[in-house]
C-alpha cells in the first residue's frame, strides 16, 4: 500500500503542501485533515506499514510500531522506509510502521481504556513523549525491558539518558528514541544582537515580535531556567508562580504575540515573530529550504531537552516483545541511527551517532543543533515528573495565561 500512496496525486499533493508551508513534522496528518478526507486521508498514517515489502509477511514475526510523523528516515522514491526495509531484510521482522501520534494527551485518550484493562492497544510499541511515559510507569502498564536483548542499547544510549526520566532510572520501561531540543531563535537580520537572556526577550524594539509554545514544559521549563531554577529540580508553587507571571506579563503587555504550537514556523518566515522559544529540528529544517536565516542556540541559562522514548504496553503479548527488542537494538547501532538522524534532524540518543554521520552527510554531522557540545549538554534541561495534581494545576494555569 506504500508504494500505491506514494503515486496517489491527492496524497503527494497534500504532501507538497505540508512541506512547501513548512508545516512542522509533527503536523502532516493535521494539515491533511485541514484539506479534507477525499483521499482517505484520515488513513494515510494507518495504511502506511514500513520495511519487510509493506509492513506484513516477516518470517520471524511482526510487530506494530506506533510513532509521530516525519519521525523515521522515509524514501519519496520508494515510499517506504530505508532503516524498516533493511531491519526486515536483516532479521525477517516484519513491521507495521504506523504516523498515528499526532499529540500526545491525544493519543493517549484513544488507548488508556486498553492500557487500564492490559488489553492489547493495537501496537506492540508506541513511542509517547516521556512525561506522558512516566504516567504509564506510575500506573505499572508498561512492561520492563530485558537488556539481555539490548546490548547496543547498554553500550550506545547516551549517558545524560540513563537517569533523565526521574520515575524511570536506569531506562528499565523506556529506552529514547529521539531528543526533541528547545532553545531561543531569532531572524538573524532583524535582530543582530541575538537573545542570550530571558530578558533580551523583552526588550522594546521587539514588542509584538516574540512567540513562545503552547508547549508547557518547553515555554516554562526555559522561563524557569532564566529565572535561575533548575526545571528537572525541587521547584514547587513559588517558582512556578515567579515563571507564570513573568509570562502573563509579557503576553497581556503585547510583547509576547505569537503563541503557537507547531505553526510557529510560520509566523517566523513571514516575520511576524522575530524572537522566539523553538525546537530545534524545525530551525534546523527550515534554515536548510530557506537559506540560514535564522539563529538558534541553547541559551547560557538553558535549554530543555525530552525524550520521545519506545515502551511496550502491558497488553503486548510475550511472544512480541523479543521482537520489538530487537528492533530497538538495531536502531542503537549508530550507523542505522545516523541514517535516520539525517532525516528527522533531532537530537540522536545514541553514542556514536556523530562520527558515523560524517560518512553519510558531513554538513549534519557539523550540526550543533542535532549533535550538541559538551557544554551544551549541560545546559539542556529535562522537566521534572509533576503529580496528578500539579499536572491538573499547573495545566490549567498555563493555558488560562495563554488564553486557550
Amino acid at each position: 500500500m506504500a508504494s500505491r500512496m506514494s503515486e496517489d496525486p491527492v496524497v503527494r499533493n497534500i504532501v507538497n503542501m505540508v512541506r512547501q508551508q513548512q508545516f512542522n513534522r509533527r503536523q502532516l496528518l493535521k494539515g491533511a485533515g485541514a484539506v479534507g478526507a477525499t483521499a482517505g486521508v484520515a488513513g494515510l498514517a494507518a495504511c502506511a506499514p514500513g520495511g519487510g515489502g509493506g509492513g506484513g509477511g516477516g518470517e520471524a514475526g511482526n510487530i506494530i510500531w506506533g510513532n509521530w510523523t516525519y519521525y523515521l528516515d522515509f524514501n519519496e522514491e520508494t515510499g517506504s522506509w530505508d532503516s524498516l526495509d533493511n531491519f526486515t531484510a536483516e532479521t525477517g521482522i516484519g513491521v507495521q510502521y504506523i504516523e498515528d501520534i499526532d499529540d500526545n494527551n491525544t493519543f493517549y485518550g484513544k488507548i488508556k481504556d486498553q492500557l487500564a484493562q492490559d488489553q492489547s492497544v493495537g501496537y506492540d510499541v508506541i513511542t509517547f513523549t516521556d512525561w506522558m511515559n512516566a504516567r504509564l510507569i506510575q500506573a505499572n502498564q508498561v512492561q520492563e525491558f530485558d537488556y539481555a536483548n539490548l546490548p547496543n542499547v547498554k553500550a550506545n544510549l547516551v549517558d545524560a539518558q540513563w537517569d533523565a526520566l526521574d520515575v524511570d532510572p536506569g531506562r528499565k520501561f523506556t529506552i529514547p528514541w529521539q531528543l526533541p531540543a528547545s532553545g531561543y531563535v531569532w531572524n538573524t537580520e532583524a535582530v543582530p544582537n541575538g537573545i542570550k537572556t530571558l530578558e533580551d526577550f523583552m526588550r522594546p524594539e521587539l514588542k509584538g515580535k516574540v512567540g513562545v509554545l503552547t508547549e508547557l514544559r518547553d515555554t516554562m521549563g526555559m522561563i524557569l531556567a532564566g529565572l535561575g531554577y533548575d526545571p528537572a529540580g525541587a521547584w514547587g508553587d513559588k517558582e512556578w508562580d515567579e515563571a507564570l507571571a513573568w509570562l502573563d506579563d509579557g503576553i497581556k503587555s503585547g510583547q509576547i504575540k505569537n503563541v503557537k504550537g507547531n505553526s510557529y514556523t510560520q509566523d517566523l518566515q513571514r516575520g511576524d515573530t522575530l524572537a522566539a522559544m523553538a525546537w530545534t529540528g524545525d530551525v534546523i529544517m527550515m534554515n536548510a529550504e530557506e537559506g540560514n536565516q535564522w539563529t538558534m542556540e541553547v541559551p547560557e541559562a538553558g535549554g530543555m531537552i525530552a525524550a520521545d522514548s519506545f515502551t511496550i504496553p502491558n497488553g503486548t503479548e510475550a511472544s512480541q516483545k523479543p521482537l520489538v527488542e530487537e528492533m530497538i537494538n538495531y536502531y542503537y547501532d549508530p550507523v542505522v541511527m545516523a541514517q535516520v538522524a539525517d532525516y528527522v534532524t533531532f537530537v540522536p540518543p545514541v553514542k556514536g551517532t556523530q562520527e558515523a554521520m560524517k560518512e553519510i552527510n558531513p554538513e549534519n554531522a557539523d550540526n550543533p543543533l542535532i549533535f550538541p557540545s559538551e557544554e551544551d549538554w549541560t545546559r539542556l534541561h529535562t522537566f521534572r515528573t509533576l503529580s496528578p495534581e500539579e499536572d491538573k494545576k499547573y495545566s490549567t494555569e498555563f493555558q488560562k495565561v495563554l488564553g486557550l
